[in-house]
Parts: structure tokens; sequence; C-alpha cells
């Protein structure tokens, strides 16, 4: 399905239900707006699956793992076999956020999009795009083609796990490299310097935050990705903004970045409320809205990375985290440490009585 298309097919998230759903919240036989955001997150979820009595049935974390050439510039600690050794543990339950999803009863589905190598355990041929990006301090990371199968992926997962029942997905990545891949992106649709955006990452020093730095600047100029750049293409050249956005990802992204944009495009195709994780899959997510708008209203927030574009990323998105936490580990352990509180929230939402019921005079909305 072309961008288009997928513009035609999907979806405003449902206003009636989602009315229904504060109507609910407001009868429900406690103070008013008193659960906060998690109020709004149910609300929102009830607009995503067009019920005011949903259910999220069982709950899964989608790990796109992929391997990035710039780890060839040094703006890491470590190497890409660190990909494929995390990648493996996802699947023995030996990875911090399996741990964690075992103990909040999410389903860890790892998927080898792009690494650099094969993992019997992960890899799958009708999911792997290429065996990693190429270094884009050389040449463009990829290519249209592969962003663009990258991102069918994405969708074609979202479905599958729809169909097995999976009424909430979780983002999570893995791949050394990423946080350079995320930034570049980032700055390039926030119309940003490389220095705004660009975080530590897994811990480098100084000196590497300030190499890594100056590697994204010298790409963002070279593929003439800059503020000025995008701003010429779209208003002067009337460049298509999804042809920007694709170009983007192709000259500075990553294979991991381009599948999660699909799994947040899924989402909204198929009705199935996903979570974001930290910066990476925030910066997936908004590749997603600019590509197709609606997308916006299918997002769930989770928690607020330490780097320093996450926040800039959830006000784009008009989401906000409901965590802070002072996380940055990725991988989907944001999105999955979120995932139990939704469910109080829901929990009290269905099986809270409601004034009435218990024959007390409802809270009135007051100035």
């Amino acid at each position: 399905m072309t961008i288009e298309e997928l513009k035609c097919t999907v979806l405003p998230v449902d206003e009636e239900s989602m009315e229904q759903a504060r109507r609910r919240w407001f009868s429900v036989a406690k103070p008013l707006f008193s659960l906060g955001k998690l109020e709004d997150q149910i609300v929102r979820m009830a607009g995503i699956k067009r019920n005011s009595e949903f259910e999220l049935g069982k709950k899964g974390l989608l790990i796109l793992c992929a391997d990035n050439g710039i780890v060839k510039e040094g703006v890491t600690q470590t190497g890409q076999e660190v990909t494929a050794i995390v990648a493996d543990n996802f699947t023995k339950g030996a990875a911090c956020t399996s741990i964690m999803a075992q103990v909040a009863g999410v389903d860890v589905f790892p998927v080898d999009i792009g690494m650099a190598s094969d993992v019997p355990s992960v890899s799958r041929p009708e999911w792997k795009i290429a065996y990693g990006t190429k270094d884009f301090a050389e040449e463009p990371a990829m290519t249209l083609t592969e962003v663009q199968r990258a991102i069918e992926v994405g969708i074609c997962l979202v479905k599958e796990k729809a169909e097995q029942g999976y009424g909430i997905l979780a983002t999570g990545e893995m791949g050394i490299g990423n946080t350079t891949t995320s930034s570049a992106v980032t700055a390039a649709l926030l119309g940003k310097s490389a220095r705004e955006v660009t975080g530590k990452g897994a811990g480098l020093s100084s000196q590497g935050l300030a190499h890594k730095i100056e590697v994204i600047e010298s790409a963002l100029e070279r593929y003439c990705l800059t503020k000025d750049d995008l701003y010429r293409r779209i208003t002067v050249e009337k460049e298509a903004e999804s042809e920007v956005v694709l170009d983007v990802m192709s000259k500075v992204g990553g294979l991991d970045i381009a599948g999660l944009t699909g799994v947040f495009l899924g989402g909204a195709l198929y009705h199935v409320p996903i979570v974001i994780d930290g910066f990476i899959s925030a910066a997936a997510a908004l590749c997603a809205v600019r590509l197709v708008p609606q997308v916006q209203g299918y997002l769930i927030p989770s928690h607020v990375s330490q780097e320093p574009a996450a926040q800039m990323l959830l006000k784009e998105l008009g989401v906000s985290a409901l965590l802070d936490c002072g996380m940055c580990l990725g991988e989907g352990s944001g999105a999955v440490a979120v995932l139990p509180i939704l469910e109080m929230a829901l929990a009290v939402y269905r099986q809270m009585s409601t004034f009435e019921e218990i024959k007390v005079e409802q809270y009135e909305l007051l100035e």
C-alpha cells in the first residue's frame, strides 16, 4: 500500500467512542479527573478501538533489530556484534526488557529487520531487508526501496499481531548506532541543529559526543537536509512532504526506524494502540505522522528519555509522557513499564461503581 493510499485508508480516531469514554469517567465514583493523564489515555484508546467498552487483550512488544553502518565513524562505544548478542538474549528472557516484560505480562517479539549477521533464534528471511545499512558519512544509508520495504514489514507485523489477538503493542529497538541515526532524522524533521538534538547515547565521552555531532552535521549538509534545505524543497520546489520524509530516512536513517514507522502506520490502519518507547521510537513515530497525519491519534506515550530531543519529539507529536524515570535504555523498556499502569486505569474505568450505583451525589464540574 502506498503512502497516498494509506492517507485515504487510515481513519481518524472515533470521536463518538471517545466522548462515551469521557462520560463514563465522569460517572465513575471518584473525584473528577483524579487519574489525570491515565484517564486521557483510556479515552484515546476508546477512540482508537472505536469502542468505549474495549478490553486490551494480549500485550506484545515488537523489538526491531538492525545495524547501522555509521558505527564505522566511531560514534559508539561498542561494535555491531552487540546487536546480535542482545537480540538473541531477547529470545532467552535474559535481556533487561525481557525480564521487565515477564513481570508485566507482555510477550516479546524481536524482529531482525536489518542486523549485520543472522541470529537463528531471531532472523527470518521474510522480515530481513538488508545486512545493516551503509555508512551515511560516505553514502546514503539505504535506498528508497529498502525504506519502503521496511515500512511494509512494520505494517505487516501489526496486522499479524492484531490477528493473533494482541490489543496493544509496545515498540522497541536494538541496534548499535541508532541514537546517531535518530538524531540525524530528528534534526532534519524538526529543523534543529545536530547539537540541539544529539546526546551521548550509550555512554559516549564529551569528546565522543562532539565527534558524533560533527558526523551528523556534515551528513545533513551533504544530503541537503538542513532546515533551510527542507524548507526550500517543500515550499519553493513543491516537493511532497511524504517524499521528503522518505528521503530523510533513506539518507541518514536506519532500518529499525523505518520498520517502526511502519508499526505506527499499521497501528492506525488496524486500530491497535501503539506505545511509543523512547527517543528512537519517537523519531519513528514522527516519521509516521509526517507521512500520514491521522496516525497522531493512535499514539500512546510511555516515558520521556534522557536524550536531549526526547521532550521535543513528544511535544511535536502532541503527547505527554506518563513516566519520568530518568531511563535511557531503549529496547522497549519504557513502553513495557507503562503497560501495567494503563491496565490499572482500564480496570478502574471498567469495574468501578458509578455515583448512581452507590447512591452518592455526583461531583460537578466547577469553574
